[in-house]
């Protein structure tokens, strides 16, 4: 008796000090939950809400407005906006452009980085980041800056020497925002990339110096594959984060009438919502992007698995 005892009292005290430490975290968390439902949970639901209303008018027009029940018709005529659709499309172009410059760019720098003398490295490192230090807004003004013909340096300097360039054209617009996007991202995932790299095993890279490879041979057969987890992170992330698209033009178009307030999907509901006054089609239209970025990150996320088991 004495020795079972003996035995149940560390677990009595054990039981007894895991329930204080769940209650414990549980009081510690729930801050959190709440500010996570009030400032993330509720406004997602209350924009889907806000999707299935619409405000009519009685009679012809001129009645007091009520809102109505329409189900899915601000949807419909979401999808029947040209300036919607064709925001879309030209979103898709800035994807095709910008996800390859930025993501490669930044997988070639880490594995340069990584290349590179130790004390060169945080110098590389500093000088990479740099770029995303600055405030979005910040970098889009000083490229609106750099891209406005008459007070660009960088016109002028082209100009000089026989370069006639207008990156406000119609047809150069697209890829100077895109421009815009690779210079404040490509530092932020090289850093990613390169703490990856860190991870690979050493031993790994001298076996494969004693059988005679060089570093362009291990960064492609060795390093490259052992960072495809972390730079699947990175594709989910900067498709999300594309899809989202809203600062870099809604500067630029101050700058040139070639962007539009409906230029991409997000510039087009923030139209609907503050300057047409439509809060029920910006809020379809905010689902629709949303579950959008979550379709293409699932495809993003099931294509980077089936690569890494292989």
């Amino acid at each position: 008796m004495a020795s079972q005892a003996f035995i149940n009292g560390p677990r009595r005290r054990r039981s007894a000090a895991s329930g204080t430490g769940g209650r414990t975290a549980a009081l510690f968390l729930v801050p959190f939950f709440v500010v996570f439902a009030v400032a993330m949970v509720a406004p997602v639901v209350y924009s889907i809400v806000l999707s299935f209303y619409a405000q009519q008018k009685s009679g012809l027009g001129f009645g007091e407005a009520k809102t109505a029940f329409v189900g899915l018709e601000n949807f419909v005529q979401v999808f029947q906006s040209e300036s919607f659709v064709g925001g879309i499309a030209r979103l898709a172009l800035y994807c095709l452009i910008y996800i390859p410059c930025m993501v490669g760019g930044a997988v070639v720098f880490a594995l340069l980085l990584d290349a590179t003398v130790a004390r060169a490295r945080k110098l590389f490192q500093l000088l990479v980041f740099l770029p995303h230090a600055v405030p979005g807004v910040i970098a889009a003004l000083i490229w609106a800056y750099l891209y406005t013909p008459g007070i660009s340096p960088l016109v002028q300097v082209l100009q000089g020497g026989g370069l006639q360039i207008n990156f406000l054209d119609a047809h150069l617009v697209l890829p100077a925002i895109v421009n815009i996007g690779v210079w404040e991202w490509t530092g932020y995932n090289v850093i990613i990339l390169f703490t990856a790299l860190q991870a690979v095993p050493r031993e790994i890279l001298e076996a494969a110096r004693v059988d005679g490879a060089g570093e362009v041979r291990m960064a492609l057969s060795i390093k490259f594959p052992l960072i495809l987890p972390a730079l699947s992170v990175i594709m989910v992330f900067t498709i999300i984060g594309t899809l989202q698209l809203f600062t870099e033009p809604s500067i630029i178009a101050k700058a040139t009438s070639s962007v539009t307030s409906t230029w991409v999907p997000n510039l087009w509901a923030y139209d609907a919502a503050f300057i047409r006054h439509n809060l029920n089609q910006a809020a379809a239209a905010s689902i629709i992007i949303a579950g959008l970025a979550a379709l293409l990150s699932l495809v993003v996320t099931r294509f980077s698995s089936r690569m890494n088991k292989a």
